[in-house]
C-alpha cells in the first residue's frame, strides 16, 4: 500500500508538473541501455505492447520488493523495521536518480524532480506509519469488572505487542486512497487538458491541395491494406512510455545552428505560412520484410525548405539535428528537405490534428527516408549542423547514418497458413518505393515463372500502390512470393537482410492450403 501510494501520487505529480513519472524514468533508461538485439527484438516481436510490458515489469518489480519491505517491517525486531523504512527510501531515491538523469528537451532539472520527490516522501512517510501502526509497544491494561467480563475482577490482562489494529486499518485505507485517488484524478486531469487543447486545434486550410486520390487507387479485395491508413491503425515506434501531450499555445519551434537568423516559432506563426497537403507514406526501418510498421496518411504541414529559407542556411551545413519534446535527436540529410520534395512540418494527418501518438502538435514528416532519420514526432527543436558534429539517438545505437527506403512489396491475402477453396482465387498487397513509385509487381507461385501482377491506380511516387494477381487455385500447399520494380526500373533485391543497419530486404513469400 505504501509503494501503491508513492507511485499514484507520484503519477498525478507527473501530469501536474510535466516531469517523468518515476516508473517511466527508469523504463525510458532501460530503453536506452537495452542492447540493440534486444530493442530490436522487442519491436518485431511485441510491438506497441513492449511499452506496457516493461511498465508491468517495472512495477511488478517494485512490488516484489515492497512485499519484502512489509515482511520486514512486521517483525518485532527494531533493526528489521528501520530497514524496511530504508527500502523505502532506496526505492525512492533510485527514482530521483532516474528522473535527473532521463532525457528532456524541455523539462528542466527541477521539474524532473517534482514527481519522483512525491514519490520519495510518500513512500517513506506511507512505510513508516504502516509499520508503526504493525509494532505498537507492549502495554498492560486492566480487565472488565465481573459485570463486564467473566475474568476476574482485580486480575490484569497483557495485551499482545505489535499490531493496533484500528490504526492499521486506517493507515492501509488512506494509502490505498492515495493510490487509487492519485491514478484516477491524473487520468481525469491529463485526458480532459489534452483533449481539450488538441480540440481547441482547428485543422487550418491549405493553400497548396493535394489531388484527389484516383478512384482505382483501392484494390477491390477484401484483407488487403486500405490505401489511407486510417489514424488509429497508423504504425507507432518509439521509445517513449508515456505519450507527450502538449499544450499547443505553449508549443515553441527554435530553428538555429548554421543559419544567418535564429528563428523560434510558436503554432500560430507556424500555420499562418504557406500550408501544403500531400499523400506520403511513412516506413519504419525496424519493419521486417511483409512486415506491418508501413503506412499512408494525407499530411497537411509547412514546407520545411521555406522555414529554411527564411532562416538562411550557411555554407558547409549537411544535415538537421531534430529533437523531439523527450529529448530524442535525429539526423536529417539537409539535402532531403531541400531538394524539392515534400518535406513537411506536419501539423494534420487525414483531415485530423495529428494524433498525441502521432506527434501532436507538430511533426516531421520526409517522403523517401525511413522514420529515423526524419520523422520527428513531437518536436521542439530544429538544428541546421554538419553529420560530422553530432550522433543522433539510434546513429549512437549502430543504425546508418543515411536511410533511403528500399523497394519493398508485401503479401496481404491470402494470410500465412490460409485455407483456400480450389477454384479462382486472388492474391493482393501493396508495393512501395517512395521518391521513385512502383512501376511493376510480379508474383511467383511455388516455383514457377514470375508473373505479372495487376497494378492499381497510382496516386504518387510518394505513396504505396496496390496490387492484385488472380489464378486458378489446386489442391495441395502453395507458397506465393512477391516483388516489385521502382519507378527507374531497379528490380527489388532478393537478398536478405536484417532491419539493422539501414533497412530490411528480401522477398516476402506466404505459404497457404488448398481443397
Amino acid at each position: 500500500m505504501a509503494a501503491g501510494a508513492a507511485l499514484g501520487l507520484g503519477y498525478l505529480a507527473a501530469d501536474l508538473s510535466g516531469g517523468p513519472w518515476p516508473v517511466d524514468a527508469v523504463g525510458v533508461q532501460v530503453i536506452d541501455w537495452s542492447p540493440g538485439p534486444v530493442k530490436d527484438w522487442a519491436v518485431r516481436e511485441l510491438g506497441t505492447a513492449d511499452r506496457t510490458l516493461l511498465r508491468i515489469g517495472i512495477s511488478v518489480t517494485l512490488v516484489l520488493v515492497a512485499v519484502v519491505a512489509g515482511v520486514l517491517g512486521s517483525s518485532a525486531c527494531p533493526q528489521l523495521r528501520r530497514a524496511a523504512v530504508g527500502i523505502a527510501a532506496l526505492l525512492g531515491a533510485v527514482g530521483i536518480v532516474f528522473a535527473v538523469t532521463s532525457r528532456s528537451a524541455t523539462a528542466s532539472v527541477i521539474l524532473r524532480l517534482v514527481p519522483a520527490s512525491v514519490s520519495f516522501v510518500v513512500a517513506v512517510v506511507g512505510m513508516y506509519l504502516v509499520v508503526r501502526a504493525l509494532n505498537r509497544p507492549r502495554v498492560s491494561a486492566p480487565v472488565p469488572s465481573r459485570e463486564e467480563a467473566t475474568v476476574p475482577a482485580g486480575e490484569e490482562q497483557e495485551r499482545p505487542p505489535g499490531f493496533d489494529r484500528r490504526r492499521f486499518l486506517l493507515t492501509v485505507s488512506a494509502l490505498a486512497a492515495a493510490a487509487a485517488g492519485g491514478v484516477g484524478v491524473s487520468a481525469l486531469v491529463s485526458t480532459g487538458t489534452g483533449e481539450a487543447a488538441r480540440a481547441k486545434f482547428r485543422v487550418p486550410r491549405p493553400t497548396d491541395r493535394a489531388p484527389a486520390i484516383p478512384a482505382g487507387a483501392q484494390v477491390d479485395a477484401p484483407g488487403v491494406a486500405r490505401f489511407v491508413t486510417p489514424n488509429p491503425r497508423f504504425y507507432r515506434v518509439d521509445t517513449l512510455l508515456e505519450v507527450p501531450r502538449i499544450n499547443p499555445d505553449q508549443w515553441e519551434l527554435r530553428v538555429h545552428g548554421m543559419v544567418d537568423k535564429e528563428l523560434r516559432l510558436s503554432l500560430g506563426d507556424l500555420v499562418n505560412r504557406r500550408l501544403v497537403e500531400r499523400d506520403i507514406t511513412l516506413t519504419c526501418v525496424s519493419n521486417e520484410v511483409g512486415g506491418p510498421y508501413v503506412g499512408n496518411a494525407r499530411w497537411i504541414g509547412v514546407p520545411i525548405a521555406d522555414v529554411l529559407k527564411e532562416a538562411g542556411v550557411r555554407s558547409g551545413a549537411d544535415a538537421v539535428r531534430s529533437t523531439s519534446v523527450d529529448g530524442l535527436t535525429i539526423g536529417t540529410p539537409l539535402s532531403a528537405l531541400t531538394d524539392g520534395r515534400d518535406a513537411l512540418l506536419a501539423v494534420a494527418m487525414n483531415g485530423e490534428p495529428l494524433p498525441f501518438e502521432h506527434g501532436f502538435p507538430v511533426r516531421m514528416v520526409v517522403p523517401g527516408l525511413y522514420g529515423y532519420v526524419s520523422a520527428t514526432k513531437w518536436i521542439v527543436d530544429f538544428e541546421v549542423t554538419r553529420f560530422q558534429d553530432f550522433a543522433a539517438y539510434w546513429t549512437e545505437r549502430g543504425w546508418a547514418v543515411e536511410a533511403p527506403i528500399k523497394t519493398a512489396s508485401r503479401i496481404d491475402v491470402p494470410k500465412g497458413f490460409a485455407t483456400l477453396k480450389a477454384g479462382p482465387a486472388v492474391a493482393a498487397g501493396v508495393a512501395w518505393a517512395q521518391r521513385r513509385g512502383v512501376r511493376k509487381v510480379e508474383v511467383q507461385l511455388d516455383d514457377g515463372p514470375w508473373q505479372q501482377a495487376q497494378l492499381a491506380a497510382q496516386d504518387t511516387v510518394d505513396t504505396w500502390r496496390q496490387w492484385t494477381f488472380r489464378w486458378n487455385a489446386t489442391p495441395g500447399t502453395h507458397k506465393l512470393t512477391v516483388r516489385a520494380t521502382d519507378g527507374t526500373g531497379r528490380l527489388q533485391t532478393a537478398d536478405q537482410a536484417p532491419p539493422r543497419p539501414n533497412g530490411s530486404s528480401g522477398l516476402h513469400n506466404t505459404v497457404f492450403m488448398v481443397e
